[in-house]
């Protein structure tokens, strides 16, 4: 463990690529195998799960720092971070430890089973042994929390530096299901076990915004043009007379599309496809409501798949015979997808999504306005002699989508983020109005700037009505333009309805708070584009 908190305090200490890289790739030549394993799938997001709870981890933190509850908890918000606060009240260890980092997370993954009196003395044992950064990192790896600021990408390319292993094939080897308990060093890195490369995706290329307008991105005639769906990204893969599909979050979810399982009978072996999961009924994708019902369930109903069938909707190609081939230009690759799409029956459920004509920038424009009504959120803009990389590139991938939907709704509730927000009110709880009353319909804490934040923070602590626990009711006061990708109908909610990555646009300072929307403007807002 002390071989990983020094590479944590290295990682943590610099913004800067160069020295981070330094570091990762010195960790990768020098640590232990097992250790340079759970490196990699936590820098990966490959984080264990919680093994207890953070009440428990509060209340044995309070008890051994001989600190009243109430005192820990007042310390907590202050802090920002329940493994820091712990870390910073408990008594200097009376002991040190040698185990390493996998030892560690054997650990931790023994404690889920355990009765509460055990887990809690072994917990107080190793709190014990560990100085502070590694208690830090020990309560993060406890609860599921650990982050740090290296990117999945960066880590690469240290990994890269340290085995000589291209880094691009580096980036295809981490991908899939896979964890420490699963896999070794050798069979991940250096000679990856062909039975786990048959299911294995490819990393996803990621677009970047258009800022205005695309006339920057010269002749129209060099660029594919297509909607943005809305639905999951996703890639389904079939190899060796199985099916694979996977979320560009890595997650594998054959199981929750059985009607994908037709892809093996349709789909010769070998083949990669890159696209969107959509619900899709009556010629045309369903709001991504319909498909958000069974994103969470290991397996589906027959009456949720009567409601929300779904179609794997195909824009890339990225393996074709098993050979992979996205180094080819895009127009090669798609005119490879829509013969092999081409020659599938009428009701298989993968389709090909079309390619936008267009001859000038401003006939795309045209096209783009209308995206909503057919369920897109925009457009796609694509090199036509790209190749497919792996991540976020700026050049060739483009997403040029919609202007949100936005309302103007008033702050009713307030609560201190976290982190380095700890001391500033970042996270709030909007209303609007209904038959003279103020409704809450949705939360928000992205959008204002830092000055904005400690603005409405000092306006908060002058201005508190009524404390929940760490929740502040405030005078209805300020008016905020909501912005929104999507709207629907949700009976956990008192509004009765839910938004879709709402933030803060701007601090309405011009509109009085009797001006802000109504519900029923929200419902009309579902009934257009829900």
């Amino acid at each position: 463990m002390k071989r990983f908190a020094a590479l944590f305090t290295a990682l943590d200490r610099t913004t800067k690529i160069t020295p981070k890289v330094d570091a990762l790739a010195a960790y990768f030549t020098q640590a232990p195998e097992d250790d340079r394993l759970w490196t990699v799938a936590l820098l990966s997001g490959r984080r264990p799960r919680r093994a207890v709870t953070t009440t428990r981890l509060r209340e044995w933190a309070a008890e051994r720092a001989g600190l009243p509850l109430w005192l820990f908890e007042e310390c907590y918000p202050v802090v920002g971070d329940l493994a820091e606060t712990i870390a910073l009240v408990l008594p200097d260890p009376s002991g040190t430890s040698t185990a390493s980092l996998s030892d560690w997370m054997a650990e931790i993954a023994t404690l889920a089973g355990m009765e509460d009196s055990e887990r809690k003395a072994r917990i107080l044992a190793a709190w014990d042994r560990l100085d502070r950064t590694e208690r830090f990192l020990f309560n993060k790896l406890l609860t599921g929390g650990f982050r740090v600021g290296v990117s999945q990408k960066l880590m690469t390319r240290a990994l890269s530096r340290a085995t000589g292993i291209d880094e691009a094939e580096l980036a295809h080897r981490l991908m899939g299901d896979w964890t420490p308990a699963t896999t070794s060093w050798a069979g991940l890195i250096e000679t990856p076990d062909p039975a786990a490369q048959q299911a294995r995706p490819y990393p996803f290329y990621l677009a970047y915004q258009v800022d205005g307008t695309p006339d920057a991105l010269g002749d129209p005639a060099n660029w594919l043009a297509e909607y943005k769906w809305d639905g999951i990204r996703g890639q389904l893969i079939v190899r060796g007379g199985d099916h694979f599909v996977w979320s560009r979050g890595e997650e594998l979810m054959t199981d929750r599309f059985p009607e994908l399982v037709a892809a093996r009978d349709f789909l010769r072996p070998g083949i990669a496809l890159d696209g969107e999961i959509l619900a899709w009924a009556d010629g045309r994708p369903l709001p991504f409501a319909a498909l958000q019902k069974r994103i969470t369930r290991k397996s589906v109903p027959k009456k949720l798949l009567a409601e929300a069938p779904v179609v794997f909707t195909a824009y890339d190609l990225l393996e074709e015979d098993g050979q992979d081939i996205r180094q080819r230009p895009l127009s090669d690759r798609r005119a490879r997808l829509n013969a092999i799409i081409a020659a599938l029956p009428a009701d298989a459920p993968i389709r090909p999504s079309p390619l936008l004509p267009f001859d000038d920038w401003a006939a795309l424009a045209e096209t783009r306005s209308g995206a909503r009504d057919i369920g897109a959120e925009g457009v796609m803009l694509k090199r036509a002699d790209a190749p497919y990389l792996s991540g976020r590139k700026k050049g060739d991938w483009w997403k040029w989508k919609l202007d949100p939907l936005s309302v103007d709704a008033v702050m009713i509730y307030a609560q201190a983020g976290h982190g380095r927000r700890a001391t500033l009110y970042t996270d709030f709880t909007f209303a609007v109005w209904h038959d003279g009353e103020l409704v809450p319909f949705t939360k928000a804490y992205s959008g204002l700037t830092d000055a904005e934040f400690r603005e409405i923070t000092q306006w908060v602590r002058r201005n508190t009505l009524q404390r929940f626990g760490p929740v502040r009711q405030v005078k209805p006061e300020h008016v905020f333009e909501i912005a929104f990708e999507g709207i629907q109908e949700s009976p956990r909610h008192k509004s009765g309805l839910a938004l879709r990555f709402p933030r803060m646009a701007r601090w309405r300072r011009d509109k009085p708070v009797a001006e802000a929307n109504t519900l029923d403007d929200l419902r009309a807002m579902l009934a257009a584009w829900g």
